[in-house]
């Protein structure tokens, strides 16, 4: 009887909370699988001990100054080394089946486009990828062949939703949010949150920078641009509610009225072990729901004045073109500064929509072929015209 071959996997990512809860279920059956490489940040203890647990063949740091201690951790073990932005983006070129995209922010573009030109199964939980550079993401992996699964809990229920439907029939689709930590708060109390109490979620165990996007609604609007770049959706077709117990993470409408909901705990492991094992379903090791325990489901529109984010999210998809990299970048911008305690949580919104009002103008940029180049340029033009917006307002 012929032994069933391992599948190459690549984590980039691997110590934030998606790589953690990927590697939760590659270890449970680690024959299955041979590891190829592992990218992490500042938590050289972290990708060193996970690296060598998993036997991977390279172990990645995004910062050239953690690159001592990552050697010294992994000395003896055979596990090569390295660090910096070209090498995540080598790694990538490694042959390997599939690869989970799990940087947080624009750093996950290059690595994700790689994979795709060496003909891997990409997991995609990198949404800024399809925001910034969805028509390149896309036209990538036909290119070359290669597949995209999501794995943001709500496009992955989209995906499971629309298995065998014909999307021709298909109405609107609906995804939902948490609200964030502020969901409940007075709206003029939204002014003076704190860093802390952004950077608690209500429902999810995630990073912090994620957490603050939970708060804020940023990361909601990250996702209606990207189911709008990934299954190609009218902007109109793609609503928006709040859903406190995180427990609905998507539906999706039909001609005939009906809605089609995917319900399930809110453990990433969910949508990861779907991609991973698609287009088979697997045990999981995730909470059955109990309905009659949880009786309730509550939902409730979001309110554009808390959530502003939403509003801009719909500018970017009218404007097209490279908006969606100017708007990531300044996103991101902002909430360093946020973090960094320069502005306050409502400034992050303004933030934003001061450099997407003021970049308006430029049409060549706006409108400049979807290239890596110029993806790369819209980015930098965007975070630096937040800067000068942050510092002006810092200084006034």
């Amino acid at each position: 009887m012929t032994a069933t071959a391992q599948r190459r996997v690549s984590i980039f990512g691997a110590t934030g909370s998606i790589g953690q809860s990927t590697m939760d279920l590659i270890a449970r059956d680690p024959d299955a699988y041979d590891v190829v490489a592992l990218t992490g940040g500042h938590n050289v203890a972290r990708l060193a001990h996970d690296a060598i647990r998993l036997d991977a063949e390279i172990a990645i740091t995004a910062y050239e100054d953690n690159l001592p201690a990552l050697r010294d951790a992994l000395s003896g073990t055979g596990i090569e080394a390295a660090a910096g932005e070209t090498a995540i983006a080598e790694a990538a070129t490694r042959p390997a089946d599939w690869v989970m995209s799990a940087i947080v922010g624009a750093a996950g573009l290059v690595p994700g486009l790689r994979a795709l030109e060496a003909g891997a199964t990409l997991a995609l939980a990198n949404k800024e990828s399809l925001v910034t550079a969805g028509p390149l993401i896309m036209s990538t992996a036909k290119a070359h062949g290669a597949r995209i699964l999501p794995v943001d809990s709500e496009h992955s229920a989209l995906f499971q939703g629309l298995v065998g439907e014909d999307m021709g029939a298909v109405e609107r689709v609906i995804i939902t949010a948490s609200g964030g930590a502020f969901r409940d708060w007075p709206l003029d109390r939204l002014a003076q949150a704190t860093l802390e109490q952004a950077s608690a979620h209500p429902n999810w165990d995630m990073g912090q920078r994620i957490t603050i996007d939970s708060a804020s609604m940023f990361n909601k609007a990250l996702e209606v641009i990207e189911t709008k770049e990934y299954f190609g959706f009218d902007p109109v077709q793609i609503e928006v509610v709040v859903h406190p117990q995180s427990l609905v993470h998507a539906l999706v409408g039909f001609n005939d009225g009906a809605l089609m909901a995917h319900l399930g705990a809110a453990d990433m492991r969910h949508a990861i072990g779907y991609a991973l094992h698609w287009p088979d379903r697997r045990d999981l090791p995730v909470e059955r729901l109990d309905l009659a325990r949880i009786a309730t489901l509550e939902f409730r529109a979001p309110d554009e004045a808390r959530y502003p984010a939403l509003r801009l999210a719909r500018e970017v998809m009218e404007t097209g073109g490279l908006c969606g990299a100017i708007f990531n970048a300044a996103k991101e911008e902002a909430l360093d500064a946020f973090i960094a305690g320069t502005i306050g949580f409502m400034d992050m919104a303004r933030v934003v929509e001061q450099v997407l009002h003021r970049l308006d103008a430029d049409v060549t940029l706006m409108q400049g072929a979807m290239t890596l180049d110029n993806v790369r340029a819209a980015d930098q033009m965007g975070r630096r015209t937040a800067r000068q917006i942050i510092d002006t307002r810092t200084a006034a």
